[in-house]
């Protein structure tokens, strides 16, 4: 008798391309939300790291009679490449060019000992490698990922025969005013540091965070809170060697404003 099975019908190829473009339309509505949901995370992430920072801080404080991490002293001359001109002058660096700590690499030694990659920010526009950076601490020139206001400095050089390193208002519990005359709030933000390619020769980098549509901060009182930046308010923009003159008046001045955020 003949064989009255009918043989497996595969798929033609307009069946194919209409699961195909069904499968397209699915992941390009589904796409969006992962992303948002992996940013939110991140940012979530970066908001913890800021809260274990400002409890570093605090812990450094209650062991220096209320003062924050402040120094060292500035070396005697900037140049572009040892991007910390003047002792308390707000910066990412967390060691300077001999290694010494500085900034938030101070709170290296005991108070981030256990966790010192919440010095970086896991939403970085730029491959960042934590442990590479800290291994450069104690050698060589490293930075993390937030800006760090000491004090109020934003000299290009420390002046002769001043004693930087004992400044009276440091203490975590009265900061003082900033230059606008509005109280000091903000110790620690997210980079939104763009340079000119021209500065890789000196190892200042873009460093910038969250797609540049936030800041996330830390304030004095141990909150921290993020911040729209879709107006670019707090990028730090240099383009040129004259702009490197004025930087750190430029990035007291993002943390000024961010002095008045909730």
């Amino acid at each position: 008798m003949p064989n009255s099975s009918v043989p497996a019908r595969g798929f033609t190829l307009v069946e194919l391309l209409v699961v195909i473009s069904i499968f397209a339309v699915l992941m390009a509505l589904l796409l969006p939300a992962v992303l948002s949901a992996r940013s939110a995370s991140r940012k979530a992430m970066c908001l913890n790291n800021l809260h274990q920072i400002g409890v570093a801080i605090n812990g450094y404080a209650e062991r220096a009679d209320g003062r924050i991490p402040f120094g060292p002293k500035a070396p005697p001359m900037m140049t572009a490449s040892d991007f910390y001109p003047s002792t308390g002058a707000p910066t990412s660096l967390v060691s300077l060019m001999d290694g010494r700590p500085v900034g938030l690499g101070l709170l290296l030694k005991y108070d981030l000992e256990h966790s010192p990659q919440v010095l970086y920010c896991p939403d970085s526009d730029q491959s960042v490698v934590a442990q590479a950076e800290l291994k450069k601490v104690g050698v060589e020139q490293a930075m993390c990922s937030y800006f760090y206001r000491h004090a109020s400095v934003a000299r290009k050089y420390d002046p002769p025969g001043v004693n930087v390193l004992n400044p009276g208002h440091i203490v975590i519990g009265r900061l003082g005013s900033n230059r606008n005359g509005d109280p000091i709030r903000a110790l620690v933000m997210d980079t939104q540091f763009i340079v000119s390619p021209d500065f890789g020769q000196f190892g200042i980098e873009t460093r910038t965070h969250h797609q540049q549509h936030i800041v996330n901060v830390l304030f004095a009182d141990g909150h921290a809170n993020s911040v729209s930046n879709d107006d670019s308010r707090f990028n730090v923009e240099l383009n040129d060697y004259q702009s490197l003159t004025n930087a750190f008046s430029v990035i007291l001045g993002v943390m000024e404003l961010a002095d008045l955020a909730k």
